[in-house]
């Protein structure tokens, strides 16, 4: 499994650090279609546990809510009615709504898992769009925060693998411990830090930094568990086959749907 795993990040990894560079309508296109097979893998899940989720109202309302998101904090907001982004919610609620009510053999459940991915996902992850959009900052400040998750992902099971002894919550993930949830914190708090002097040097102080650098370990590895949670509860082990070696696009992406938001107001308020 490690081969895959390799050649996958090899192919990945520059395929988002230019996105990420190229911003604008590339961007957001990458974003948008990561949004749509996240909701997709979300529908598999919930249906692997038999949990029943409207899939269409999952996925068109999903990506509207995502517009939502973004049109909500960019500079095009300025230039739209004052009530729209509050109709737009209203309309995805009606219409998730409406659209259960003339299907057949109706239920409440249904509709609470259907509002939960359509709300938790796209609304989270658009966040991504709304940092890259930070004005002269916002591709290295992604940068930051990506370069940071995958650091504390990486050395977290590295360190987790040599010296982990006491389990966080067998349940929800029998393979993290403590010792490497800490392991990774530290070497995050430290690529902060060397990412400040590389990629930030005028926007942030070496402190604001390790304060940014421990706020997306903590939250990217709350989030991580959170979306672990989804799983067990469905008995899924990955949300799809579609990254070989990783597993599905939600498992990826799985650190920054709590992350995204935190992050990005976090960094509005150090600005």
């Amino acid at each position: 499994m490690l081969l895959p795993r390799i050649i996958t990040a090899l192919i990945g990894i520059p395929l988002i650090i230019a996105a990420i560079h190229f911003g604008g309508l590339v961007y957001m296109a990458f974003v948008a279609c990561v949004i749509a097979l996240c909701l997709y893998e979300y529908g598999l899940i919930m249906k692997a546990g038999r949990k029943p989720v409207h899939m269409f109202s999952l996925m068109f309302f999903g990506l509207i809510m995502a517009a939502a998101a973004i049109l909500g904090r960019s500079a095009a907001a300025a230039n739209m009615p004052d009530n729209l982004y509050p109709f737009t919610i209203s309309f995805v609620i009606f219409g998730i709504m409406f659209v259960e009510v003339i299907t057949p053999r109706r239920s409440v459940e249904r509709v609470a898992f259907t509002f939960f991915g359509v709300f938790f996902i796209p609304w989270t992850l658009a966040h991504l769009i709304n940092l890259r959009d930070i004005e002269n900052y916002g591709e290295y400040l992604t940068l930051f925060m990506l370069i940071t998750v995958w650091v504390c992902d990486t050395m977290a099971y590295f360190t987790g693998m040599l010296f982990g002894r006491h389990k966080m919550n067998k349940e929800v993930s029998p393979k993290k411990t403590w010792e490497g949830a800490i392991g990774g914190t530290l070497f995050a708090v430290g690529a902060a830090i060397g990412l400040r002097a590389l990629l930030l040097p005028v926007l942030l102080t070496h402190w604001e930094a390790a304060i940014l650098g421990l706020l997306i370990a903590v939250v990217g590895q709350i989030s991580d568990l959170a979306e672990s949670v989804l799983k067990r509860s469905t008995g899924v082990k990955d949300s799809s086959n579609l990254l070989p070696g990783h597993g599905g696009f939600l498992d990826r992406f799985d650190s920054y749907l709590l992350l995204a938001p935190i992050f990005y107001y976090a960094v509005l308020f150090f600005i």
